[in-house]
C-alpha cells in the first residue's frame, strides 16, 4: 500500500488549499480514509475522515471550514480546506488502515497571519 499526498504549501489567513492523497495497492473503494495533521511541537490529531459509503467525520476545529471527499474511479482522496487559519499550520498526513496502519508521507501547510 503506497499513500502519496501532495498539495500543500504557502498560503495567507482566510485562503485554500486543496490536498490530494493518491493510493495504490489496496482496494480503495472500501477503505476507509483519513487525513491527520501535526503541527510543531504538538501530538498528530484526527482532521478528518470518509468512509467507504462517504460518511464523514471532522475535527471541530475545522469543521465548516474543510471537506473531505474521494473519487473512486482516481482512487484518490482530497481535503479542500478554506478560510485557512495560522492555527491549521501543520504537516498534514493521509491515513489508512488496510491489515495494518499505512501513511503517507505527509506535506507540509504553512498558513500566514
Amino acid at each position: 500500500v503506497q499513500l502519496q499526498a501532495s498539495g500543500g504549501g504557502l498560503v495567507q489567513a482566510g485562503g485554500s488549499l486543496r490536498l490530494s492523497c493518491a493510493a495504490s495497492g489496496l482496494n480503495f473503494k472500501i477503505a476507509t480514509m483519513k487525513w491527520f495533521r501535526q503541527a510543531p511541537g504538538k501530538e498528530r490529531e484526527l482532521v478528518a475522515a470518509i468512509s467507504s459509503d462517504r460518511i464523514t467525520d471532522y475535527a471541530d476545529s475545522v469543521k465548516g471550514r474543510f471537506t473531505i471527499s474521494r473519487d473512486n474511479i482516481a482512487r484518490t482522496m482530497y481535503l479542500q480546506m478554506n478560510s485557512l487559519k495560522p492555527e491549521d499550520t501543520a504537516v498534514y498526513y493521509c491515513y489508512t488502515f488496510y491489515r495494518r496502519d499505512f501513511w503517507g508521507r505527509g506535506t507540509l501547510v504553512t498558513v500566514s497571519s
